[in-house]
């Protein structure tokens, strides 16, 4: 078979089973080959019972010591086989649960086998629970399960690790052509990497763990340095561009004198880097990171400004209502005094508020524009649009940061996040961009103090939250869930609200925002939130972005353990807005290992950027990235955390690479580029 002939002609495939296949993004023989492993089993391992330690996952060999057993659980009535093994150093327990046809592959009481699995000790006797079975041959034969090292692929309901494994492995039998090799030459010297068919048949089948590691590291590197030269040269291209030049930057500092507050030293370097930006003649790709409530709205706000006094227009696009209002005020108030119009646009619009604000903009009376998705609608035209500004872009695809950027001609572009990417990675992440850091915050903000406590500490929180309240501040109370559910455990926001205004804060002004309300009777909640005269809000996630009331002190987080580490640093951004000592207090499940360490990450820093490390760490690449929204591909097999040193060696090849061939147009770069423009073209079009 060739690389390209379709996954169902391979043999025991078919047509029905190539569609489980399907599901898995595998259609080629080419696809399944490179369909790599997340991990791998160490059957290699092989250890005497009197040796085994209490959590290690081993092989042990040896005879049945006891028939086996089959009988019903207790509790939800599932059949159990239950028996016991001698190696002569020791007995062991081994049971299987859901499984009534193990027995039959335990039929031989004469017979030595092998069992693959983690070791628990219980009441002092070792025990496997659903350790794989291997028989061994009767004659001195070899185990064919054991003794090797097994990969773990991603999988799909219906289509097991097995049934991936024999595949691939009757693909690398049935191969007659070689896979093409991208890497020039040069590349893999420099780098000492092993070939490209080497390194696929070794990563499937290796040998030993050398062979594996090598294997593997070959591929992690093709795929880093695609990465890395895929958004090199999307940064190209948009440099090579030209753009509206924006003579006159120096007003921005006419504008910083008009504040009520000084910028912070973070805040003045980043507008510098963005009026250089505009002043260049070449398209601005910039992201500023920024910690919650580090003050990138006013960053912007000076950018506009520019480029107002320049005669064109600005838009800025935000993922809520809520937040696209508060930017519109916010900005509303700053520009104003000059005489720069300030047009709002939003789904909870009336048609006539719409039509009115789409005039504006179309004329070139609005020199600024704020709203949400709906300033991307066909229906809205700009007279000169030439700064785009995408706020929380992660909430955003990446078609929609384009559809915003192609109302203007070759626009100036940026995007702006209160989530913080670790600042070893964003360059990778964010290639295509020039990176600003906002690592500093207004003056006169104390740290929040956070606190994870239990259920025995509610009521001491409740006497705190009132204090707070008596002493005119406001309180959040944050819930996982709208409605109470029969399948998750957690307090629901609707039910919540019932239970602390008849209870604890009977007699206060308590209110209730969710995702599922109307866009009119959340702004009305929002309004007499910030207005005081709800004391105490039950929220969702809602408020996790852009709701910004200086007044409000102290967070409640219930449940804490269903969110990740940034969503609790994003909702505890809530609080700790203005000059007086804010709480976030968290109650959650801490019997989950993860649940206790995010948990105590919250409680030793305020750090954005530290904790999304952490966060990287405990959940991995990609669930952390959600890469769809960057427009980059997804990673097969390299993991940001843990091939840290890999990831560093292609940023330096891929520089040596760009520096000789900057749009690699050499011959023996022509089959990366290939690459590279086909991979990225899968993750969103990012090389249009």
């Amino acid at each position: 078979m060739k690389l390209n002939d379709n996954i169902q002609y391979l043999k025991g495939i078919g047509e029905k089973r190539a569609e489980l296949f399907h599901k898995l993004g595998i259609f080629t023989l080419g696809d399944l080959l490179y369909h790599l492993p997340r991990g791998f089993e160490d059957r290699t391992n092989t250890r005497n019972i009197s040796d085994l330690i209490d959590g290690e996952t081993v092989c042990v060999k040896g005879f049945l010591a006891s028939a086996p057993r089959k009988f019903r659980a207790r509790r939800g009535g599932g059949w159990v086989v239950q028996t016991t093994l001698s190696d002569g150093t020791g007995i062991m327990r081994l049971t299987w649960f859901n499984a009534s046809y193990i027995d039959k592959s335990l039929s031989d009481p004469e017979a030595e086998y092998m069992f693959y699995g983690k070791v628990a000790y219980r009441n002092m006797a070792a025990e496997m629970i659903n350790p794989v079975i291997e028989k061994l041959e009767a004659e001195g034969g070899g185990a064919k399960k054991m003794g090797m090292i097994v990969p773990i692929y991603p999988a799909t309901a219906g289509l097991n690790q097995r049934g991936i494994r024999d595949a691939v492995k009757r693909a690398l039998e049935s191969l007659t052509e070689s896979i093409p090799e991208i890497l020039p030459e040069s590349v893999r010297a420099r780098n000492d990497l092993v070939g490209i068919n080497e390194a696929i048949r070794r990563v499937h089948e290796p040998e030993d763990f050398d062979e594996f590691y090598k294997a593997r590291r070959r591929l992690v590197f093709e795929e880093f340095l695609k990465l890395q030269l895929g958004v090199s040269t999307v940064k190209s291209v948009k440099k090579a561009r030209k753009a509206a030049v924006i003579k006159d930057v120096k007003c921005i500092a006419e504008f910083a004198r008009g504040l009520s507050f000084d910028l912070t030293r973070a805040q003045k370097k980043v507008i510098n880097e963005i009026a250089a930006d505009l002043k260049s003649g070449v398209p601005m790709n910039r992201l500023v990171q920024g910690d919650v409530g580090s003050g990138k709205t006013i960053v912007a706000a000076a950018a506009m400004f520019a480029v107002s006094r320049g005669g064109f227009q600005s838009a800025m696009m935000a993922p809520t209502e809520i937040l696209a209002e508060q930017h519109y005020k916010t900005l509303k108030a700053c520009f104003d005094p000059w005489g720069i119009k300030v047009a709002f646009l939003s789904g909870g619009q009336t048609a006539k508020e719409r039509a009115a604000n789409i005039e504006l903009i179309e004329s070139g009376e609005a020199a600024v524009t704020v709203g949400t998705h709906a300033v991307i609608t066909d229906k809205v035209n700009f007279k000169n649009l030439v700064l785009s500004i995408t706020d929380e872009q992660h909430r955003f695809g990446v078609g929609q940061r384009s559809k915003l950027i192609s109302k203007g001609m070759n626009v100036h572009t940026l995007v702006m996040t209160a989530t913080p990417i670790p600042r070893t990675l964003s360059l990778v992440i964010y290639g295509d961009l020039d990176i600003s850091i906002i690592d500093e915050l207004p003056p006169g903000r104390k740290p929040v103090r956070t606190l994870a406590l239990t259920e025995a500490q509610r009521p001491r929180i409740y006497d705190f939250v009132l204090r707070e309240l008596n002493r005119g501040r406001q309180a959040y109370f944050v819930c996982a869930l709208v409605e109470d559910s029969d399948t998750v455990e957690a307090k629901a926001a609707s039910e919540y609200v019932k239970k602390l205004s008849r209870g604890v804060l009977a007699g206060r002004s308590v209110g209730l925002l969710h995702g599922r309300m109307k866009t009119s009777e959340k702004e009305d909640v929002m309004r007499r939130f910030a207005d005081g005269e709800i004391e105490a809000l039950v929220a969702t996630t809602v408020i996790e972005v852009g709701v910004d009331v200086p007044n409000a002190t102290i967070m409640v987080i219930e449940n804490a353990e269903r969110f990740g580490l940034s969503q609790l640093h994003q909702l505890r951004g809530r609080v700790g807005r203005g000059a007086d000592q804010a709480y976030c207090v968290m109650f959650g499940n801490t019997k989950s290992g993860v649940a206790k360490e995010r948990m105590q990450v919250m409680c030793e820093t305020n750090d954005g950027f530290k904790i999304s490390e952490k966060d990287l760490e405990i959940r991995g690449p990609g669930e952390f990235f959600g890469t769809r929204q960057h427009g980059l591909p997804e990673m097969k097999i390299g993991n940001f955390f843990t091939d840290m040193e890999i990831l560093k060696e292609t940023q330096s090849e891929a520089a040596k690479i760009l520096k000789s061939d900057p749009f690699l147009s050499a011959p023996e770069h022509k089959l990366l580029l290939d690459s590279i423009t086909k991979t990225f073209a899968k993750a969103g079009d990012i090389l249009n």
